[in-house]
């Protein structure tokens, strides 16, 4: 069974930083591209950056670009994103999937870490 269990949210004030991890199971972590998502309040799902199998490609939307990073550790089945400079446009649950499940048309996330950015 397929899990990922996202965690290192919280209420932070703007300017701040947080680092957001993804454990992973049942599946070979490493053979898949991933991404990260957010869902702010009473908005859809936003895509926020996508890492491919072996870290050598990054990409990211516009609005993280520059405080943003995405990386992973295979050896750890473990993905990461750590948001720096945070604004409070940045509140959201995030989530971590599978790039193929998000894009597939048929993603609906579960689980999340709430980001909370206020003064």
């Amino acid at each position: 069974e397929v899990q990922l269990v996202e965690s290192g949210g919280g209420l932070v004030q703007p300017g701040g930083s947080l680092r957001l991890s993804c454990a992973a199971s049942g599946f070979t972590f490493r053979s898949y591209a991933m991404v990260w998502v957010r869902q702010a309040p009473g908005k859809g799902l936003e895509w926020v950056s996508t890492i491919y199998s072996h870290s050598s490609i990054t990409k990211y939307a516009d609005s993280v670009k520059g405080r943003f990073t995405i990386s992973r550790d295979n050896a750890k089945n473990t993905l990461y994103l750590e948001m720096n400079s945070l604004k409070p446009e940045d509140t959201a649950v995030y989530y971590c999937a599978k790039y193929e499940e998000y894009s597939s048309g048929n993603y609906y996330p579960e689980g999340g870490t709430q980001v909370t950015v206020s003064s």
